[in-house]
């Protein structure tokens, strides 16, 4: 299953993130649910939920009739989590 989804991404999803500085990271597969990570310039844009609904999600929908859901799994990097509580130290004197 992993590589079908795989295949899927690289021929119809991952071209058109690329043009946007973009990529994707598969997480985890399980029971018809795909979660997944945006990367490069994809990672945290205001559009990824939109992103995620019509074109991941469609796509995997369409050419794989057992996916039912792709979900878009959002982290926080170390260094934007450090600079945040730098920010928030000189914010309350710290």
């Amino acid at each position: 299953m992993y590589e079908e989804i795989e295949a899927v991404l690289d021929e119809h999803v991952r071209p058109l993130l690329r043009t946007h500085g973009g990529d994707m990271e598969v997480v985890e597969v399980k029971d018809g649910v795909v979660r997944f990570k945006l990367k490069g310039k994809c990672a945290g844009c205001p559009a990824a939920d939109l992103t995620t609904e019509e074109l991941i999600q469609t796509t995997l929908m369409e050419h794989l009739p057992q996916i039912k859901q792709a979900i878009l799994v959002q982290d926080i990097s170390d260094e934007l989590l450090n600079e945040a509580r730098t920010i928030l130290k000189m914010l309350h004197g710290g």
